[in-house]
């Protein structure tokens, strides 16, 4: 139960510091099992120091807004303009990449799940979204 002074651990200074280290840990584990433990320890250190750098860079608002802690409205609508960006870029890199390999002979098919995926996202959120509005 979540009283009205208590934030959600999402929302806590330790949030992206605990993630960081949790992708980090994720990371050496794919590559354990990929039989390159090297590189693994090299992302999870990458990692670590992702989540010192959230950890310790409290004054910053950037770090504040990007980690959880410092977020408000208007952090909020930064977050969704930042996202649609992100993802604009993201749909133009996949469909570059498709046509790329398609001209060169190539299948071109995990571009095309990727943007399969994307689009049928993008297609829900859409009818999901206007059927709350």
């Amino acid at each position: 139960m979540q009283t009205a002074t208590s934030k959600p651990f999402y929302r806590s200074r330790w949030w992206m510091p605990a993630f960081s280290v949790f992708l980090g840990l994720l990371m050496l584990g794919a590559f354990w099992i990929g039989d390159e433990p090297e590189e693994g320890f090299i992302s999870l250190g990458i990692m670590v120091a992702l989540g010192a750098l959230f950890f310790f860079g409290g004054r910053s608002e950037t770090l504040r807004g990007l980690g959880g802690p410092g977020r408000d409205e208007r952090w909020a609508m930064i977050d969704v303009h930042a996202t649609a960006l992100a993802g604009s870029v993201v749909i133009a890199v996949i469909i570059g990449a498709f046509l790329v390999e398609v001209a060169s002979g190539r299948d071109g098919s995990p571009y095309a799940a990727l943007g399969a995926v994307g689009g049928l996202a993008y297609v829900i959120a859409v009818v999901v979204l206007r059927a709350r509005s």
